[in-house]
């Protein structure tokens, strides 16, 4: 079976300094490309993370300090991965909750204006816990009975991923061969930033998911404190996060003068 598709997808994985998405770097990326003709294409950068690489990190990717010292940094990437990607669909394993927050960080780091207007993803990973709960390892073995001998590279990784999903839906019959639809499915919770601190309510209206505010509109307590704007834009939230807080703080001002 073959993914129907109106427009590219990317297939992408990244090895990271950490899993703080706020604060951790790219070491490597990889992305897989495949376009509704069927034809596909395959990039592997690794990249200057700008620290240090923590112990920690290195045993499970084994990417150490000295090899990324001489490769270019994100920034420097940034154009060439950006113009990869901006006219796909991404996907990923786990992408919702990191993949996909961390490399919009970096990306705005790198003052590329990143966003998911036109796109939508699926995470490869959620359709797997939502029918069998496993590892991409576990998932790898079970839907493709194969071993993946090159955990955690990522190169390894996006092309285990996209086997995977093949094999969802060669095994599920439910799960509509559609690209959206499949991002329908494999959506968590209807987050409106990457991160998950500002949610949708069942009135399509946006709340936020913490602190003291935790269930209540963005924009009536942007109303009645305006200060915790300020407040998140100082503090150490996502880019992504503070972007999109803006959006929201500028769509009211402008339905206001409107």
């Amino acid at each position: 079976m073959e993914l129907k598709l109106s427009k590219p997808i990317c297939f992408f994985d990244l090895e990271t300094t950490g899993t703080n998405v706020a604060k951790d770097r790219i070491v490597e990326i990889s992305i897989f490309k495949i376009y509704p003709n069927g034809n596909k294409e395959s990039k592997t950068w690794l990249v200057n993370p700008e620290m240090t690489i923590p112990d920690v990190a290195v045993a499970v990717h084994g990417i150490s300090n000295e090899k990324v010292s001489g490769e270019p940094t994100f920034k420097e990437l940034s154009r060439q991965i950006y113009n990869m990607i901006r006219d796909s669909d991404l996907a990923g394993f786990n992408s919702d909750r990191f993949d996909i927050p961390l490399l919009a960080e970096e990306m705005l780091r790198a003052e590329v204006d990143f966003d998911m207007k036109n796109m939508v993803s699926v995470d490869v990973q959620t359709i797997f816990h939502k029918m069998e709960k496993r590892t991409l390892a576990a998932a790898y073995k079970f839907y493709c009975d194969k071993e993946l001998s090159d955990a955690h590279s990522a190169e390894a990784d996006t092309q285990a991923t996209y086997e995977v999903l093949l094999a969802q839906l060669d095994r599920y019959p439910e799960l509509e061969n559609n690209v959206k639809k499949l991002a329908e499915f494999s959506r968590r919770k209807q987050s409106v930033d990457f991160a998950g601190f500002i949610l949708l309510d069942e009135d399509e209206d946006e709340i936020f998911s913490f602190g003291k505010h935790k269930g209540k509109k963005v924009l009536e307590v942007l109303e009645k404190e305006p200060g915790y704007f300020g407040w998140i834009q100082n503090a150490d939230f996502p880019l992504y996060t503070k972007k999109i807080l803006t959006q929201i703080k500028l769509r009211s001002l402008n339905n206001k003068l409107g």
